[in-house]
């Protein structure tokens, strides 16, 4: 029997795909190497898949356009925040307000007096920028800053105890995200470690007993991201600090996230302020630029005059200081607590903490509808939830919200919720999809994208 011969596979070339006319415009937006490679890796994928010409050069250039498209797409990208963890460590943290990101963009186009002193015309500090307005909020002598709180206490202890001894509470050795230990950086700065007390109870008489002619230095943490309760004891910081100024040694408080601002006027805990931590006699506090104080990633050193000027000439500091984006961000942010019965309108991480569960709750009334209608197989409901500040801040605090429960609702709605343009992520809860609304300030765009699912 005949048979007919089998056409040999074929498809165009890469020189004629990028004769075409409709190549042009992608030459233009990514240039013609990019173009180049992206021909020659679809090509190369219809070959190895022995797939037919999708209709010539034209159609190439389509899923050539859509391979740019998701190559020059950063990886960086913005979501929505709807977890119920307002400080997300795994989305960012704080969300800046517009003066910092004006402050920032301001730095970025142009040449900045960083380390330029326009008054004397000589070289100048990068700290100046910030230290007399940290010096304002906390009553501190100085203050220097560098790239997070974790650097912060590296520096200071490597400056001020290396080679000796910190008594430290048993409570108090924490342990952060990614498994980052305290006893494991108080080794790396060269000091070691005096563990005093027991987990649940620490006195002042244990401080007393550690500490001698090896001391460096003395350290409270603040557990900012666990409690322990039941039969527990703890030393206040001024009773450490009397004890301190008795045997003249340092006294260093770690505040770990760290806020400018009594929250208790928002309707949250009383958390530990730099402030008060000088006032009960502190001589340095270490705390979070990004967390509760709703700033850029950054490590505070506030206290006092001798101890900063120590810290500033150690070689160390120059591997941790901060840029000028980071600089003019937190500037910015700092002269926004000059003006503290605004502060929850300015600063979006007090905003969303402070924000009203009835408001919360009418924004899941409004968007139930619409979220129903792109889910039409599962039941939306406008539910009570509660979120959570998150980063290690106020860990046992449980903040009343409202938000939507998808049922049912597993990792199949999670995926497709990932895949919008501004990607939707939220949590899973017994069996349903949480879109926990405390932390969604753009109503609109949310809705928009919805009709994408």
């Amino acid at each position: 029997m005949r048979r007919d011969p089998v056409a040999p596979y074929s498809l165009p070339s890469v020189d004629r795909v990028l004769r075409h006319g409709a190549t042009e415009p992608l030459v233009a937006q990514h240039g013609r190497t990019a173009v180049t490679d992206a021909i020659r890796s679809v090509l190369a994928g219809l070959r190895a898949a022995r797939a037919p010409d999708p209709g010539g050069p034209a159609a190439i250039l389509e899923r050539v356009a859509e391979r740019l498209g998701e190559d020059s797409r950063p990886s960086l990208r913005p979501v929505f925040n709807l977890t119920g963890t307002v400080l997300h460590t795994n989305l960012g943290r704080a969300q800046l307000p517009a003066e910092a990101i004006e402050a920032m963009a301001i730095a970025a186009r142009n040449p900045v007096s960083l380390e330029y002193d326009l008054e004397s015309g000589k070289r100048g500090e990068r700290d100046a920028h910030v230290e007399e307005i940290l010096c304002r909020l906390t009553g501190a002598q100085a203050a220097t800053v560098v790239n997070n709180n974790a650097a912060a206490l590296l520096l200071v202890l490597g400056t001020l105890a290396a080679r000796r001894e910190v008594p430290v509470s048993r409570g108090e050795l924490i342990e952060i995200g990614g498994s980052f230990r305290l006893p494991e950086l108080m080794a790396r700065s060269g000091c070691r470690l005096r563990e005093v007390g027991t987990t649940n109870r620490t006195h002042l008489a244990d401080y007393a007993e550690a500490v001698g002619a090896k001391t460096g230095l003395v350290l409270k943490v603040h557990a900012s991201n666990y409690s322990i309760e039941g039969f527990t004891a703890a030393v206040a910081e001024a009773d450490l600090a009397l004890l301190c100024r008795e045997r003249e040694l340092p006294f260093v408080a770690d505040l770990g996230s760290g806020t400018l601002a009594d929250l208790r006027r928002f309707g949250l805990p009383y958390e530990p302020t730099a402030q008060d931590s000088l006032a009960h006699g502190a001589d340095l506090v270490t705390f979070s630029g990004d967390k509760l104080l709703g700033g850029p990633q950054a490590g505070i050193i506030v206290g006092r005059a001798d101890l900063i000027a120590r810290i500033r000439r150690n070689p160390l500091r120059r591997a941790l200081r901060v840029d000028k984006l980071t600089l003019a961000a937190l500037g910015a942010v700092l002269r926004l607590y000059l003006d503290p019965d605004r502060l929850a309108e300015r600063v979006p991480t007090l905003r969303m903490l402070a924000r009203p569960v009835g408001e919360i709750r009418a924004m899941a009334e409004r968007l139930r509808p619409l979220v129903a209608s792109r889910f039409a197989k599962a039941a939306v409901e406008v539910v009570d939830c509660e979120s959570q500040v998150g980063s290690g801040a106020l860990p046992s605090q449980r903040i009343a919200s409202a938000g939507l429960a998808v049922h049912p609702g597993g990792d199949r709605i999670a995926a497709v919720l990932r895949r919008l343009p501004v990607p939707v992520l939220g949590r899973i809860h017994q069996g349903a999809f949480i879109l926990d609304l405390r932390c969604l300030l753009d109503e609109e765009t949310f809705a928009a994208q919805l009709g994408r699912l």
